[in-house]
């Protein structure tokens, strides 16, 4: 394990192991991981940088310290600053323009999540509150502890969630009745509730299994072909937003020059053998 030069920000800590496998902890563990501009930016960067590096092949993100995420810091962030047209004697339209900006760059740093080339697994342990629930929708794979709980938080602040959650977490757990119960209540979905309704598909008693069960399934997920595995993920989020039949005609396209590679016989030889394959980085 190693935390190289290159992956450097100040409120994440980033380490690298040599199975291809990406820690990424949320690391403002005094302020209970909770989100400010600088966090929010730092995702941003982090995940477009890990993106585009080959030698990664899967990426767990958790929490330092006692809680995965407290949601919004609401003691360092811009919402604090946003000024109201009768207040502050400018054009209401201009204030829209630029609260725009900030609300772009937030929902931006989850989408680079959704979008990283690698499948990111969400290792969750206590609270979950807010931007939280809005970035682990982004992730691929869901596992939580028992005592972990959820929380779409915004509607007790005074807004709609606007950074991903109304829209990914209705496609998550495909329940519209309980969807709409929690993001218009605000109540906690306790960890073995999120199990069932699909948010999470593995449950675990602490936070040391929950990483351990992440990395089990990073490295097995590292092990495969990495064509094999950026395209199934980049295939499953376009089919998702789309029908079937154009589903279908796209991966139709991708196959056709994806089908040229040198990992299908690598991997029947290596079934036919009984023994791992190795593949060279993308």
């Amino acid at each position: 394990m190693s935390s190289p030069s290159k992956y450097q920000y100040g409120t994440l800590q980033v380490s690298l192991h040599p199975d291809g496998v990406a820690h990424v902890e949320l690391n403002r563990p005094k302020k209970l991981n909770a989100f400010n501009d600088a966090l929010v930016r730092d995702i941003r960067v982090c995940f477009q940088e890990i993106s585009a590096d080959t030698s990664i092949r899967v990426v767990i993100v958790s929490g330092s310290g006692r809680m995965f995420t407290a949601g919004l810091d609401l003691a360092d962030h811009m919402l604090l600053d946003l000024p109201s047209g009768k207040n502050s004697g400018k054009d209401s339209a201009r204030l829209a323009y630029a609260n725009r900006a900030h609300i772009k760059d937030f929902q931006d740093a989850f989408t680079a999540i959704e979008e990283c080339t690698q499948p990111v697994i969400a290792a969750v342990h206590n609270g979950c509150f807010g931007a939280g629930v809005d970035m682990i929708t982004a992730c691929d794979i869901r596992y939580g502890t028992k005592d972990s709980f959820y929380c779409v938080k915004e509607v007790d602040i005074g807004l709609a969630s606007d950074v991903g959650s109304l829209q990914r977490l209705p496609k998550v757990i495909g329940n519209q009745s309980l969807v709409r119960e929690l993001c218009l209540t605000g109540r906690f979905l306790q960890g073995p509730e999120a199990y069932r309704c699909g948010l999470l598909s593995k449950l675990v008693d602490t936070k040391e299994q929950v990483l351990e069960e992440a990395f089990k399934t990073a490295r097995l997920i590292a092990s495969k072909s990495p064509v094999a595995v950026v395209g199934t993920k980049h295939l499953l989020n376009y089919s998702r937003d789309r029908t079937i039949a154009d589903g279908l005609a796209y991966t139709l396209t991708w196959s056709s020059a994806m089908l040229n590679t040198e990992d299908i016989p690598l991997s029947v030889q290596a079934f036919v053998e009984k023994k791992p394959a190795t593949y060279s980085k993308l």
